[in-house]
């Protein structure tokens, strides 16, 4: 079993609005992902999905992101890449740190970071493996503000306009993949 635990209280204290905020958001990740890998019969040992969904996010306090009660100096878009880098420090599986590192949006791309000039390293951030698609794709579906509840797929779909084409296409592809 892997405790993910002890980083999210190291990170997260008891207390803190940010700690309510990720715990709620990142059990509705995982209990999402969960659901849809038991109804897909999914070859994925149900314990590293949840260990993979409970920390796909673990960087959003190294952000700037008042909203949500981080007060870090990164651009929110980075938190991927930092989480997946605070896993690997902590000697997390390198399968866990790479959802981290490729669960935001549904994918970005190189292109993306050139095109829309994102404050990223020239890196593929892409979701490749079963487990980092699935994690990508129930994350869709859940904020971490406003009311928190389950968004539908029109709204999930409406989000991912906001961003490229590119960017709806390939949540197409996860939702087919998934739905």
């Amino acid at each position: 079993m892997i405790d993910y635990q002890s980083i999210i209280d190291k990170y997260y204290p008891a207390g803190t609005v940010r700690r309510d905020i990720y715990l709620k958001h990142c059990r509705q990740v995982a209990d999402k992902a969960l659901h849809i890998a038991s109804r897909k019969k999914l070859d994925i040992d149900p314990a590293l999905i949840e260990a993979s969904a409970m920390l796909h996010d673990i960087g959003i306090f190294m952000t700037d992101a008042d909203g949500i009660d981080c007060h870090g100096s990164a651009p929110y878009i980075a938190h991927g890449l930092l989480g997946a880098k605070l896993l690997r420090d902590n000697n997390f599986p390198e399968e866990i740190a790479r959802v981290a590192e490729r669960h935001t949006g549904a994918g970005i791309s190189v292109e993306d970071i050139d095109e829309q000039n994102l404050p990223l390293p020239h890196t593929d951030l892409m979701p490749e493996t079963l487990l980092e698609r699935l994690v990508c794709y129930a994350d869709k579906f859940f904020s971490k503000s406003g009311d928190m509840k389950e968004k539908s797929l029109e709204r999930v779909r409406n989000s991912m306009d906001r961003h490229t084409s590119r960017t709806r296409s390939r949540f197409e592809k996860l939702h087919e993949e998934f739905s």
